[in-house]
């Protein structure tokens, strides 16, 4: 087993040759890439590595993309519960893009479904349901927000999460007619153009970690599931970069394995080659995220239609 990680864990992956690299190396890449190990472990070699001299062309590519969506389509990813779900029947229509946008901005380096489990528990405490409303979460005080956010533990880190939480509060409050997410939406006219010019370049400081390129697009992809929302300018919705994607990315053959160092050129790499690929096909980027996150999840199942 170890000879197996130490071959299959380094970015420059090759078939039937074994490296010495020292033991730190190979562990580092271990922890960071564990799935992609279990799946190769299985067979699953990334579909781009095809005979010596082919090469895949991009109907190819598309096709994959085509399977890959049909399955998701088809419940056949596993999986088919998303962090997000933990909402449905519990926050009303009209508290989703409230109670989404909140919580999203704490939605960075921790597990994705203890954290919509904890907001759904959040919501259903009357002494704490509070805290989604903006003009309330904004104007509060400082104490009584961080021991609401830390009761069902919504916020982790019990002085930088219930900042970052009051002053996305404030933001949405100041660019809203009546303090609310609806409200904000609606004075850019649900244009995304708009709203990024609004949210990551003019007012960025006002969004905090809400307005990163990672966040910020899967920001818009779940008000858009879950809320309902139809945007203008639906193309600029890049694909959400997370450590899924870009091993779902490298396994479809669209990036090399360098991506996964997980950088932040690595992640707007990535985004880019989704952007490039899917020009004038029937998707937009985002169209793929969930289907890219499920499949990798799931250890990197074969595309139906497509042998071992």
């Amino acid at each position: 087993m170890d000879t197996v990680i130490f071959v299959t864990m380094r970015p420059d992956y090759q078939p039937n040759r074994v490296f010495s690299y020292p033991l730190h190396e190979c562990w580092t890449y271990c922890i960071m890439d564990y799935q992609k190990i279990h799946s190769l472990a299985k067979g699953n070699r990334p579909i781009s590595k095809q005979s010596k001299g082919s090469k895949m062309t991009h109907e190819t590519f598309l096709q994959n993309v085509r399977q890959l969506v049909h399955m998701h389509q088809n419940g056949l990813l596993g999986g088919e519960v998303m962090p997000e779900d933990a909402l449905i029947g519990i926050v009303p229509d009209e508290d989703l893009p409230n109670v989404l946008t909140l919580a999203m901005s704490l939605n960075y380096q921790r597990n994705a479904y203890t954290l919509w489990q904890s907001v759904a528990h959040a919501y259903q405490d009357e002494g704490t349901r509070w805290i989604f409303r903006p003009l309330a979460a904004s104007a509060g005080d400082r104490e009584e927000l961080r021991s609401a956010l830390l009761r069902h533990r919504v916020a982790l880190q019990p002085n930088r999460h219930p900042e970052i939480w009051q002053k996305v509060a404030q933001g949405i409050s100041d660019f809203s007619p009546d303090g609310s997410v609806a409200g904000m939406l609606e004075s850019v006219d649900y244009d995304i153009a708009a709203l990024i010019d609004l949210m990551q370049v003019r007012r960025k400081s006002s969004f905090p970690y809400l307005s990163g390129p990672k966040i910020f697009h899967y920001w818009l992809y779940v008000l858009e599931s879950y809320a309902g929302i139809s945007w203008k300018s639906r193309e600029l919705i890049t694909i959400a970069p997370d450590t899924h994607i870009l091993q779902a990315s490298v396994q479809l053959g669209l990036c090399s394995e360098k991506v996964l160092n997980g950088s932040t050129s690595d992640r707007q790499e990535v985004a880019s080659a989704w952007e490039t690929a899917l020009k004038g096909s029937d998707f937009a980027p985002i169209d793929v995220h969930t289907p890219l996150w499920l499949w990798s999840r799931a250890g990197f199942p074969p595309l139906v239609g497509q042998s071992c």
